[in-house]
């Protein structure tokens, strides 16, 4: 269907015509006879036509808008953050280890784009699930159009979901293994090689407080680094290797000192030993020279008694300061 215009004697006439295959041939139909194209023109009648015909056309609207220089903002979304941090995202192997894990779970969405959203809510405007679900909004982000909050919550609930009795080896004494620990174990060692070394590690903690009625199981009082010791809060620890890349991070209840949550880490199994500054600075690990590279000591397993930070001074003679645990007495 389209306007075509014909001559009849002196005048030209705008008609609405369609085609039809009729026959093995191509006949036009006349639907409609629009009127003479020189009184149409001079009256202002086609151009009214036109312009109304084109609020039924979301394209040729936006079109003749910027043409007149009014341009139409209909919806806006920036496309930065995900374009930069998806491909982070994938150079990581982050998205081949989640989708991997939940190759045996049948959620019925995308858990991987929630927990990449999560993740990139909290790099750029940090907070809690319900308000990463408003921001991600005014973003264009692959996947996660269609993630509703509830969505959100059960992506976390399943990191935090506790791994089966046989896979608890090396689990701390404040919580059980979780998928989140079999994400980063696949992680560090997808970029492992014959040369990475794990001679020396560093550890953090750091304290993230509750609102309101928040902390029911983890949450209690202590020593707030955020000088909020109204609230209860949670200690949280990262251990880091050489290079300054994260290998693992734990959490622990609010009143957990640095000391517990370095013993905590790993429990008292295997043979690691770690070097220790009782002063709340970031931390190095070393492990003694046995050959006994362990998921055990990537988690920061540390059993600190005399023995264990003799061992540690040997293995960090290169470090001005001296070596010790608070069960060693000051020399």
């Amino acid at each position: 269907m389209f306007v075509r215009a014909k001559k009849r004697g002196p005048w030209t006439y705008l008609m609405v015509v369609e085609n039809q295959w009729v026959d093995g041939r191509v006949r036009q139909t006349v639907l409609h006879s629009l009127g003479r194209l020189d009184v149409m023109m001079a009256t202002g009648k086609l151009d009214g036509l036109i312009v109304s015909a084109t609020r039924f056309s979301e394209r040729l609207a936006v079109l003749g808008a910027h043409k007149r220089g009014e341009t139409l903002t209909t919806r806006k979304r920036q496309i930065g953050p995900a374009l930069v941090f998806e491909r982070l995202w994938r150079e990581l192997g982050i998205e081949r280890v989640l989708s991997e894990l939940l190759a045996a779970r049948r959620f019925e969405f995308s858990t991987e784009r929630a927990v990449f959203l999560t993740v990139l809510h909290r790099l750029f405007d940090p907070g809690s699930d319900r308000a990463a679900e408003k921001w991600k909004e005014a973003y264009a982000i692959a996947g996660a159009d269609d993630l509703a909050l509830h969505h959100l919550y059960r992506a976390m609930a399943w990191l935090g979901t506790p791994l089966p009795d046989a896979a608890q080896e090396g689990a701390t004494p404040f919580a059980p293994r979780c998928w989140k620990d079999r994400v980063e174990e696949e992680l560090f060692g997808r970029r492992r090689d014959l040369l990475t070394s794990l001679d020396i590690v560093f550890f953090d903690t750091t304290s993230i407080y509750f609102e309101g009625e928040g902390g029911e199981s983890i949450g209690q009082y202590g020593r707030s680094k955020d000088h909020r010791s109204d609230r209860k809060q949670m200690v949280v620890g990262m251990v880091l290797d050489s290079a300054g890349t994260p290998i693992c991070s734990e959490m622990w209840p609010g009143n957990t000192t640095d000391v517990k949550s370095w013993t905590g880490c790993g429990g008292t199994s295997r043979s690691t030993t770690c070097a220790w500054w009782p002063t709340g600075r970031r931390s190095p690990i070393s492990k003694n020279a046995n050959g006994n590279t362990s998921w055990v000591f990537a988690c920061a397993t540390a059993r600190k008694s005399a023995t264990t930070c003799s061992a540690a001074r040997d293995a960090t003679k290169s470090c001005s300061r001296k070596v010790r645990s608070r069960k060693t007495p000051r020399r």
